[in-house]
């Protein structure tokens, strides 16, 4: 049984039964889980970290992400949602080939790793390929085969397919992913809701409400008045993690306060694709679970979740004109024990608690801008960037220390990648 333990850090662990800030606290970790958290500990350890004036976190959760699309940060800007993806991602993913999902897969990991994401809830295909990445960097990753029949009822039919074989082969968590209503017949997704069923999977990720476009197309076909009426007719009783959730009006803000569902607040590939501002006042009001993602990078520009718990803190602040609407912590809650509570992985994941397990960041101040440190979780949520963290454990193995990702050469996969997209683009 290997164990590692962490001396003297400063610690954070949003744990409500715990104090938001703890000092000189010693983490043991066995067998990758968190077996003790106490001052002082004194027992051998196959590793010991001295995170004297080190600040602990739990890892973060990005909670709607799709990672293959490393390939298209900063690709095309200045253009909306529905040409964005007509007329620019989706031709050029149609040009993708195993390999290169693969490699962007890995690429898109490793980034997540560097900025202290230890868990992904993805959205997209050839999932085998993002298996192999998986593995290989060791992130926790809920995902499988993103369904939808815009294309015809045998494309449907075929993802429905290869979704199946990915639950077979993949060993982690999984969930039933809508790409969203407008791309998805109402007669397709009650059957991959009936399959849902048959698989026993409670868990549904899809893109909701993202623009104005997006809800007049969805209500039209689904002949509703509010988009969420959707949720009541076919996912009443299903846990559901909705992307975005830009436009809702107050009958949407009540019924998604009934149902188990949690909005992923993507706040820069919202206002990037001129989509709006997701009503984050509204949510907490009707006690809506809210948790954080990045997008893809075509429209995130990066996979940090540092950069989404800030805009989470300050957009409301200004839209509202209410600098108390939303605190530090609350962003750091959302990155978190909420993105935890979205997946339903609370009991495991998304604190820093004694037998769950152990996805880690250790901060280590190094910047000008993070001094003086005055007030802990503020100066981590509004000044810190993925420099600042110089550890990452993800299920008790370090894969990032001294500042650097050490589980997968960073350099080598870079250059792979330049080679690829040289490729792509060359098609």
């Amino acid at each position: 049984m290997s164990k590692i333990l962490i001396k003297n850090c400063n610690l954070i662990s949003v744990d409500s039964k715990r104090p938001q800030v703890e000092y000189n606290i010693d983490i043991l970790i066995e067998n990758n889980k968190i077996s003790n958290i106490q001052k002082n500990i004194k027992v051998k350890a196959d590793k010991i970290i001295d995170a004297t004036n080190q600040w602990v976190t739990p890892g973060f959760f990005n909670c709607h992400t799709h990672i293959p699309m490393s390939l298209f940060k900063e690709i095309v800007d200045g253009v909306k949602l529905q040409d964005w993806l007509t007329k620019h991602i989706w031709p050029l993913e149609a040009k993708m080939s195993k390999d290169d999902i693969y490699v962007f897969s890995l690429l898109g990991m490793l980034e997540c790793i560097d900025n202290g994401v230890t868990t992904i809830n993805d959205m997209y295909f050839e999932t085998g390929e993002i298996l192999k990445a998986r593995d290989e960097t060791g992130i926790n990753y809920v995902g499988g085969v993103t369904m939808m029949d815009v294309d015809g009822a045998d494309a449907g039919e075929k993802r429905i397919q290869n979704n199946l074989a990915f639950v077979k082969s993949n060993k982690g968590y999984h969930a039933m992913l809508v790409h969203s209503f407008y791309t998805t017949s109402p007669k397709y997704l009650q059957k991959v809701i009936k399959i849902g069923n048959e698989l026993k999977n409670n868990l549904y990720h899809v893109h909701f409400c993202e623009n104005t476009q997006e809800v007049n197309d969805i209500t039209k076909s689904y002949n509703v008045k509010h988009p969420t009426q959707i949720l009541e007719k076919y996912l009443k009783n299903k846990k559901i993690i909705l992307a975005h959730g830009v436009k809702l009006d107050d009958y949407d803000l009540k019924a998604l306060g009934k149902l188990d569902a949690s909005i992923s607040y993507n706040p820069i590939s919202n206002m990037r694709l001129g989509c709006g501002f997701t009503n984050l006042k509204g949510l907490i009001q009707n006690k809506v679970n809210v948790c954080l993602g990045t997008d893809g990078d075509g429209s995130g520009s990066n996979l940090s979740i540092l950069e989404s718990m800030r805009l989470a803190c300050l957009i409301p602040k200004a839209v509202n004109e209410d600098p108390t609407l939303i605190t530090a912590y609350q962003a750091l809650q959302m990155g978190t024990i909420n993105g935890a509570k979205a997946i339903g992985l609370e009991k495991a994941k998304g604190s820093i608690t004694v037998g769950k397990d152990a996805d880690i960041n250790i901060f280590k101040f190094k910047n000008i801008q993070m001094f003086p440190i005055n007030d802990p979780v503020s100066d981590i949520v509004y000044n810190a960037n993925a420099s600042d963290i110089d550890t990452v454990i993800i299920n008790g193995k370090i894969v990032k220390q001294n500042g650097k990702v050490s589980i997968v050469s960073t350099a080598n996969v870079i250059k792979k990648a330049q080679v690829y997209l040289k490729k792509i683009k060359s098609l």
